[in-house]
């Protein structure tokens, strides 16, 4: 039997204090979140106060001054027709802002779930059918397969509802792919032209390629009567939903501008957006006076006092480690700043933590939804993270991913006559430029840039 006796050991251990779990917090945060977390800080630290900020301008000094703009002439009129500059103003502001909040466009769940209110389903069907339509992506698909939103025993129902929201407007969502959308959307048709059903079913892949003749002969019918069905199948949606896709625009404030002027590169951090703090003097004397008896006072006075140099210092050193890792970037990155996106080098967040001496997870902290604006425009920073492309013969390239993407992309806008460039026409282009990826490779860079493949720009364009 083993006795168990205490031991003393020696370790060390790092304590995650509430103000260093802060500093990492901010660490990570964009500009604008940062300013929402400078103004809870200075409603809770009686301590902290701002010295300068530049980034609001105050309501009642824009009044002032558009009041200023314009004399009221007419202030004392007793004409009750006449109303008040700064009551127009207002209604003016308040009636836009109703118009804005009531002008949010309807997506296409919503327009589903619309129709579907209105159809005499049962409960159980109604539940299912909203899972149908909650599972639907943008351009009106499957996210998972139907088949797994329900029971067994459901399946017949799910069957059923699915059928019944396939009709919906837009006809065809609810669907696998584009292919069974058209398919539903010939089903329903007033007036299908013939054949259509049969083409699309049985021979998309041939259509695609545009072999017209193989179409003709499989379906034993004269190669002019395939392209009247193309016509007709041309004025099909085979992305049903994405009518009803509208992205919401995003509005980013640059943490970071970086601008080559005179043969050097200038770093500008934006610290427009960022209020000037400073820790309040009477408080900062208070804290070191002697003369304070009441201890709970002297200790809530230190306290804050504390925590507002704690959060000073914390902003400080995300400005600083967000100015070095930009300035590395810059060096690893010269040619994408002096020539463009295409030039865009393989890059590492090892790379960037080895010169700046800090942890990889702190620049992917310090990089992580902040912004910096480019003479090639706006760009996330972890943008100008991108691996090497591994070429066809399996060696490791100097052309970073996002570099040869922009490539492609390059090559493709400047496709001239009828014939587009197929991925193995593209690839063999790049070969030529030093660049040696496979037609697979060039497919899935065109799908991600979201490009149609050659046949469907030359057919559905």
């Amino acid at each position: 039997m083993q006795s168990q006796r205490p031991v003393l050991r020696q370790e060390q251990k790092l304590k995650m204090t509430p103000q260093l779990y802060q500093s990492i917090k901010m660490m990570a945060m964009p500009i604008q979140e940062l300013r929402d977390t400078i103004r809870e800080e200075l409603e809770k630290n009686p301590a902290l106060e701002i010295v300068e900020d530049r980034s609001t301008v105050s309501w009642d000094d824009l009044k002032r001054e558009n009041q200023e703009d314009r004399t009221d002439y007419f202030d004392d009129s007793s004409d009750r027709g006449y109303s008040n500059y700064r009551s127009d103003f207002g209604e003016d502001t308040k009636r836009k802002f109703i118009e804005g909040a009531l002008s949010k466009p309807e997506s296409l769940h919503e327009h589903l779930m619309w129709q579907l209110r209105v159809q005499p389903v049962t409960k159980e069907e109604f539940r299912i059918g909203e899972l149908l339509i909650r599972n639907l992506d943008n351009n009106g698909f499957h996210i998972e397969p139907p088949e797994t939103l329900v029971k067994k025993e459901e399946l017949a129902t799910m069957k059923k509802v699915m059928k019944i929201i396939q009709t919906f407007d837009p006809i065809g969502v609810c669907t696998k792919d584009y292919r069974e959308a058209l398919l539903v959307q010939i089903e329903n048709h007033s007036n299908p032209y013939p054949g259509s059903y049969e083409l699309i079913r049985d021979h998309l892949e041939l259509l695609e390629k545009g072999k017209y003749q193989e179409i003709a002969k499989k379906m034993r019918i004269k190669e002019r009567e395939v392209k009247k069905i193309v016509e007709f199948i041309r004025t099909l949606e085979p992305m049903p939903g994405r009518n009803f896709f509208s992205e919401t625009t995003k509005y980013v404030i640059p943490d970071v501008l970086i601008k080559h002027h005179e043969g050097e590169f200038i770093i500008v951090i934006n610290d427009e957006e960022i209020p000037v703090l400073r820790v309040n003097p009477f408080y900062e004397e208070l804290a070191e006076s002697e003369k304070t008896d009441k201890k709970k006072l002297k200790q809530f006075v230190k306290t804050t006092v504390h925590e507002a140099r704690w959060f000073i210092r914390s902003i400080n050193q995300r400005n600083e480690t967000l100015f070095k890792v930009c300035k590395a970037i810059v060096e690893f990155q010269r040619d994408f700043f002096l020539k463009g996106p295409k030039y865009l080098a393989p890059l590492t967040l090892k790379d960037i933590a080895n010169e700046v001496g800090v942890h990889e997870a702190t620049v992917s902290r310090i990089t992580t939804g902040k912004y910096v604006e480019t003479e090639w425009g706006i760009f996330e920073l972890k943008y100008f993270f991108s691996n090497a492309v591994s070429s066809s013969s399996g060696e490791t390239s100097r052309f970073s991913k996002e570099g040869v993407k922009q490539i492609v992309k390059e090559i493709i806008e400047q496709e001239s006559g009828k014939k587009k460039l197929s991925d193995q026409k593209i690839s063999e282009i790049l070969s030529k430029r030093g660049i040696k990826i496979a037609r697979r490779t060039v497919a899935k860079y065109r799908k991600e840039l979201e490009i149609e493949s050659s046949i469907r720009r030359n057919k559905f364009s």
